[in-house]
């Protein structure tokens, strides 16, 4: 549905976006995921049209937003980081005024009127239907930002962080909206925060300074950069010499005591990544005569993915001399990149 091949965009010596390709499927919630001034924004404009790329080819949905970018845009709906509302309409008025730009002209009043009254209810923004968009919440500005990307039924979303400012209420709210989407649109969501990709995105794109430093999902990254599979081990060993046991089990790499109360010792046992050992761990506790109190395996967070993968990215960008003509100038308060200093006009 979507396709991304060697993008780049720069802004004079300033490189935003470099050598970016990934790809989307249909009905797949896809996450963008980096710090802020990573690319993210820059990305989402280039694919919605917003604005050209330097180098590179996007599609979306069979298009070329570059050969072909009306029928590209069709077929997307965007909500921008500062959803595109105009504060002296009501709720109402905006959703009609949207759909008569998105909607065929051969689309009759009746039906115009069902879209806006559908989507309202889509997005539980009915209530504030006569509400002038000045005197939302942040919460409710961002659903109805969503709602007029949805107006038209597009076969692909593209939501920039679309539960910034939001409190944890709303968070959740907009999150099961999302994922109520998912199947019927192929949707991109950028984000910085780490559980939005977690508990909404099925793959993620890691993005660090301009590029892509990972493609995969979330429990793939894990995998990938565990390089062994490490178990949580509570035992009540009675003074024993627990670890010392623990090491002698075939396949352990290292044994570590991670916490101690009292006669409770807690372990990280680290083994092969391709052997289980946990009935060999059971074993030995129940055969020593301990207790078990706990046997669980440890993962690597997201959280954990993300700093290692952007922190060994800045590292080996800061030996790239070249790196040092790519420096970021000097940052612009609330804003991803440069272009993000340009005051956005309201654009349905």
């Amino acid at each position: 549905m979507i396709e991304v091949q060697h993008l780049t965009k720069r802004y004079g010596p300033f490189t935003a976006v470099d050598d970016v390709s990934f790809r989307a499927e249909k009905g797949e919630i896809l996450g963008l995921l980096g710090p802020n001034g990573a690319g993210k924004t820059t990305t989402m404009r280039v694919l919605t049209g917003y604005m050209p790329a330097t180098e590179g080819s996007a599609t979306v949905a069979g298009y070329d937003v570059f050969a072909n970018p009306i029928e590209a845009k069709r077929r997307v709906g965007y909500l921008p980081e500062t959803p595109p509302l105009y504060p002296d309409m009501t709720v109402r008025e905006y959703l009609t005024f949207v759909a008569k730009l998105k909607l065929p002209a051969s689309v009759s009043k009746s039906e115009r009127i069902s879209r806006v009254n559908g989507v309202m209810t889509k997005t539980n923004i009915t209530d504030m239907a006569n509400r002038h968009c000045a005197k939302l919440s942040k919460g409710y500005k961002q659903r109805v930002g969503l709602a007029q990307a949805l107006i038209h039924d597009p076969e692909v979303l593209i939501l920039d962080e679309p539960t910034a400012g939001l409190d944890p209420k709303q968070i959740i709210e907009v999150r099961d909206l999302i994922r109520a989407l998912a199947g019927n649109h192929t949707v991109v969501l950028s984000t910085h925060i780490l559980p939005e990709v977690s508990q909404t995105c099925q793959r993620v794109v890691i993005i660090n300074r301009g590029r892509v430093v990972a493609v995969d999902t979330p429990d793939n990254l894990t995998n990938q950069l565990k390089g062994s599979a490490t178990l949580y081990v509570q035992v009540d060993a009675a003074g024993a010499d627990a670890a010392a046991a623990l090491s002698t089990i075939t396949g352990v790499r290292q044994v570590s005591e991670h916490d101690r109360h009292e006669q409770l010792v807690g372990f990280e046992v680290a083994s092969d990544a391709e052997r289980d050992i946990r009935r060999d761990v059971a074993r030995m506790v129940v055969d020593k005569g301990w207790g078990l109190l706990e046997l669980r395996p440890l993962r690597l967070s997201l959280e954990d993915i993300f700093l290692q993968l952007t922190t060994d990215e800045a590292i080996a960008g800061s030996k790239d001399p070249a790196s040092e003509d790519r420096g970021n100038p000097a940052p612009i308060a609330g804003s991803e990149d440069p272009a993000s200093a340009h005051q956005e006009t309201p654009n349905a």
